[in-house]
């Protein structure tokens, strides 16, 4: 049997559980968080007051802070991409009784209150050219990314694993921040989107545990190509109006990296936490092949440590379009 009919009957036999993991990791959705529950409510008589104090207390915060919190935006809204590349993975159809399709329409329906809210929270703000936002939302839908996992389903729930969990740390400090600064509502709101990817990243480590226990080797040198060819970030193709492909990711990712929302300690610490999770020390019955892929990721975070230590952020002052001028 062909490597990609294996990972095909794998899917399918993690297929059978797939309601048990929508009920364990996703939420009904008449009983989950709404964007509206954390924004001034349109209909009451205070609504203005409330927006007013919104743009008050935005005035604290610093132009680094507010571009993290665009691009955390910008991510988040280019959902349609990430739905469509998950929906082509092997053992995946769009047809209704597909269980696979049934998580990754349930997924992608959690996640769209993400970008939903903050891209309001952003709007009240006064402190952003939301047009200028726009359109580089719709450049990153419209030029989509490879992440270097074509339809394998083992590669793409390492990218996934990895990705949640890093969203999560990126929400996370941005809470914190925000709390520091006395923007208690934003805090919050950070707060409870980095729980919803805390969730989303323990079910995509379950499903690469799963698959660890039924074909180990094939799982262990996907973990290795993942991490050897490195993980991208979602939005590795930001652009501003008229710039080319990709041209701001790097300006962006010296921000987040200079304000300590997310740093190059953070990826490493990302890739050791997904080697414990999966416990690959422990997982028997390997490969020669997939023997040499464990020795590799088992050393590969302290030699990318000991890489990031070099690493100098640079303190350049960087004019994004984003950002409405003082």
């Amino acid at each position: 049997m062909s490597i990609q009919n294996i990972r095909k009957e794998v899917m399918q036999t993690l297929e059978k559980n797939i309601d048990s993991f929508v009920d364990k990791f996703l939420i009904p959705i008449e009983k989950i968080w709404q964007p509206t529950d954390f924004l001034p409510n349109s209909q009451q008589d205070n609504f203005i007051e409330e927006v007013q104090e919104i743009r008050e207390i935005s005035k604290e915060l610093d132009d680094d802070f507010w571009v993290v919190l665009v691009g955390d935006t910008i991510t988040e809204e280019a959902l349609p991409t990430y739905e469509s590349w998950l929906l082509d993975l092997d053992g995946v159809t769009q047809q209704p009784d597909n269980g696979w399709a049934k998580w990754v329409r349930a997924w992608t329906a959690e996640e769209n209150r993400h970008g939903d809210v903050l891209n309001k929270y952003l709007y009240l703000s006064g402190r952003v050219n939301m047009r200028e936002v726009e359109i580089t939302t719709q450049h990153l839908i419209s030029d989509g990314f490879d992440i270097g996992t074509a339809t394998d389903p083992y590669k793409n729930f390492v990218y996934t694993s990895f990705q949640e969990l890093a969203t999560y740390i990126s929400h996370l400090n941005v809470a914190k921040i925000a709390k520091k600064k006395g923007h208690k509502a934003l805090a919050k709101m950070s707060r409870i989107i980095a729980g919803d990817e805390m969730r989303h990243h323990l079910a995509y480590s379950e499903f690469v545990k799963e698959i660890f226990a039924i074909d180990p080797s094939e799982m262990m040198l996907a973990f290795q190509h993942m991490m050897k060819h490195k993980i991208v970030m979602p939005a590795m193709h930001l652009r501003e109006s008229f710039g080319e492909k990709g041209s701001l990711f790097d300006d962006f990712s010296t921000v987040a990296q200079r304000i300590g929302v997310y740093t190059g300690f953070d990826y490493v610490d990302i890739l050791k936490k997904l080697n414990e999770t999966w416990e690959i020390d422990k997982i028997g019955n390997l490969s020669p092949e997939a023997e040499k892929a464990r020795d590799y990721l088992m050393k590969l975070p302290e030699r990318m440590y000991r890489i990031t230590e070099r690493i100098v952020v640079p303190n350049t002052k960087f004019n994004f379009k984003w950002m409405i001028p003082a």
